[in-house]
């Protein structure tokens, strides 16, 4: 989801699917009191929530914004038959990565409600 769209979201109250795992961290004041403002004006979300929704969507953000550096291997054509070639950029890798501590935490989450 675009940062933009974030306002919209909290007006619908639509929840994601949360790890067990807390993440802690400090922020700077002016940081901080901008999300207790936005606490106020939305005030069906807690700052944890908003935090959360806010991180998630920049590293959304950030996924599309990393840099594609064509390949040498083309993986197919497109409709007027140009190749597209492999990102041998970030992107896959962080992908991959992000991937396999997707399937990691779902395991741990299943072991510890089990």
């Amino acid at each position: 989801m675009r940062i933009k769209a974030l306002a919209n979201y909290w007006e619908k109250q639509a929840k994601a699917t949360l790890t067990t795992e807390e993440y802690s961290f400090r922020l700077p004041v002016e940081d901080a009191a901008k999300i207790t403002a936005l606490a106020e004006m939305y005030p069906k979300r807690t700052k944890n929530e908003i935090l959360g929704e806010l991180i998630s969507s920049a590293l959304e953000e950030l996924e599309t914004s990393m840099p594609y550096i064509q390949g040498k291997q083309v993986l197919e054509h497109d409709e007027m038959g140009d190749p597209i070639f492999e990102d041998v950029g970030p992107t896959p890798r962080f992908l991959d990565l992000s991937n396999k501590y997707r399937l990691l935490i779902k395991q741990e989450q299943r072991a510890a409600n089990s």
